[in-house]
């Protein structure tokens, strides 16, 4: 093989397999000299790969983990699984990970051949995944067109539908995607309006990027998540809950997950006390019934005739005679 960058991506395809390889097997794959072998290996270094070589009468090479993220060859199966794994990671909130997801399919989608962004999309469509209802879904896709824009800074037009429904067209420059707990929410600042905005990227429709790029702004807060969580303070009803947990503060951290402006605090081995603010009673109840332990709510009082509504709705289904 004489075409030294076809060659340099055929060694590295051998080398990301888990195994070592002997420089005697590298050159016969590639019909190559032993010589020629450890010339590629070096470059393969200068690159930032970072390939070991084994001591031994006959030696051998293999690809260890190293200081920086190299790029990867990926094979077109490998692809298409990861493509697939990071859209369910990112349509589907996985906690601490949702905006890596976002951002890396992003990249990975641009690059993708059309044949393998086909078999991607016919996956997603020949495919549901069996989740409990936790909140409005959100299209993979635009999460995707959005990060793009993001990472490129290149503003976004898009139609966007208020809470009380009205309907309107918005031009944006796209600071940073946040997930908070139950939804996903895009920080940008609005062109028309002359400010910064937080939308609710499930009530986003048919967002593109322009082209036109631009210099970001200094955004009014510490950052993205700090401004979504203000925000999100000022727009919460006076839904306040204060509630005892019968489960360690650890575990109810791990149970609750990273859901909006919410404390918990120890009080003591096996108990803690939950406090929370919320636009909606119903999702407060479906929270605290699937935290699966024993609690007390201390308020707000229309929580606890809520839970007796649904206590007597569930003993009648339960006992239909």
């Amino acid at each position: 093989m004489t075409d030294t960058p076809a060659r340099l991506l055929s060694l590295l395809s051998l080398l990301q397999t888990p195994r070592e390889w002997p420089g005697s097997e590298l050159a016969e794959r590639l019909r190559v000299s032993p010589r020629t072998i450890r010339r590629d290996i070096d470059r393969l270094r200068e690159l930032g790969y970072p390939v070991e070589a084994a001591m031994g009468p006959v030696g051998g090479y293999r690809l260890v983990a190293g200081t920086a993220m190299p790029p990867l060859l990926l094979d077109d199966e490998e692809a298409v699984a990861i493509a697939v794994g990071l859209r369910a990671a990112a349509g589907h909130a996985v906690v601490g990970i949702e905006e890596a997801s976002v951002r890396a399919l992003g990249k990975l989608l641009q690059v993708l051949p059309s044949r393998l962004r086909h078999r991607v999309s016919t996956l997603d469509r020949a495919t549901l995944p069996l989740l409990g209802g936790d909140g409005p879904t959100v299209d993979p896709e635009d999460l995707t067109v959005m990060a793009n824009a993001v990472a490129n800074h290149e503003r976004l037009r898009f139609g966007y539908r208020a809470g009380n429904g009205a309907e309107t067209r918005r031009q944006v420059e796209p600071e940073r995607l946040v997930s908070a707990g139950r939804r996903w929410y895009l920080v940008g600042f609005d062109l028309d309006r002359d400010d910064w905005r937080l939308f609710r990227v499930d009530r986003v429709s048919d967002p593109f990027a322009t082209g036109a790029r631009f210099t970001p702004r200094q955004l009014p807060a510490e950052d993205a998540a700090a401004y979504v969580a203000s925000k999100l303070r000022r727009q919460s009803s006076a839904h306040t809950l204060d509630a005892t947990l019968h489960l360690s503060a650890e575990e109810a951290r791990n149970r609750l997950g990273g859901y909006g402006d919410t404390e918990v605090e120890p009080v003591d081995e096996h108990t803690c006390r939950l406090r929370s603010r919320t636009d909606s009673l119903e999702w407060l109840a479906m929270r605290l019934l699937m935290v699966g332990c024993d609690f007390e709510v201390h308020s707000p009082p229309e929580l606890r005739t809520l839970l007796r509504t649904l206590a007597d709705r569930a003993g009648r289904a339960a006992d239909p005679a």
